[in-house]
């Protein structure tokens, strides 16, 4: 998964013109598993689509459908532009202190990550749509999903959403948090997911969180699971 993740970071990364930051931890660092790697001539081609035409070349002009800027190698003859960390002129690339170039550049960014949800991967939600959900996040997804398989099995309608995109958040995650009949969100932190999910959804979740420096014990979820249906 940490190799499939790495791929679609840098797909999106690629395609929008922007930074993906990829999360990891320490137990999937210090882990190991088998597994057979995939060949690179069965998957899709990444291609940077370099721009090419050098007339009226606008540096910052968009794509109308990702806002993706052209991405035009530096010192190309033709294809110059500015880099640098100033705010810049939309469309000219020119560097710009108008305060109100500053504000639409932000919010053009942002809408921007917001459109990357229409290529991110979704969550499926695993279990049972109508009972307890648990959402978890990171390492821990090999724990809880055995502890609500666990769950399961001795009756308790529960179901489990293990998210691998948290900004932007899928776009199909407000309905599936909205079916639950109560969410559960399971973090090795302080809640800083059961937070953040709160106030985008204003959803009532419920957080059991652990910050031992060691992961989720099974018994330890079944636990909280029981004690939260």
């Amino acid at each position: 998964d940490c190799y499939f993740a790495a791929v679609e970071a840098v797909r999106i990364a690629v395609k929008y013109r922007m930074p993906v930051m990829l999360l990891s931890d320490g137990y999937i660092a210090n882990g190991s598993e088998p597994w057979k790697i995939p060949s690179i001539d069965n998957m899709e081609a990444i291609d940077p689509n370099f721009e090419k035409t050098k007339d009226n070349f606008q540096p910052y002009a968009r794509d109308p459908d990702t806002l993706a800027r052209p991405w035009a190698i530096p010192g190309t003859p033709g294809l110059e532009h500015r880099v640098g960390g100033l705010e810049k002129q939309e469309g000219t690339g020119n560097v710009s202190y108008d305060p109100h170039n500053h504000d639409y550049m932000c919010r053009m960014r942002e809408e921007k990550v917001d459109r990357t949800r229409a290529d991110i991967s979704t969550p499926e939600l695993y279990g049972d749509h109508d009972g307890l959900l648990v959402v978890s996040w990171g390492g821990t997804f090999g724990s809880v999903r055995t502890a609500v398989e666990e769950a399961r099995a001795s009756g308790v309608r529960c179901g489990h959403l293990h998210l691998r995109w948290l900004n932007p958040l899928p776009s199909n995650l407000e309905q599936q948090l909205n079916t639950a009949r109560k969410v559960l969100v399971a973090e090795l932190n302080l809640g800083q997911l059961w937070r953040y999910l709160r106030g985008e959804y204003l959803i009532d979740a419920a957080s059991y969180t652990k910050v031992q420096g060691q992961p989720f014990k099974v018994s330890e979820l079944v636990q909280a699971i029981t004690d939260h249906q």
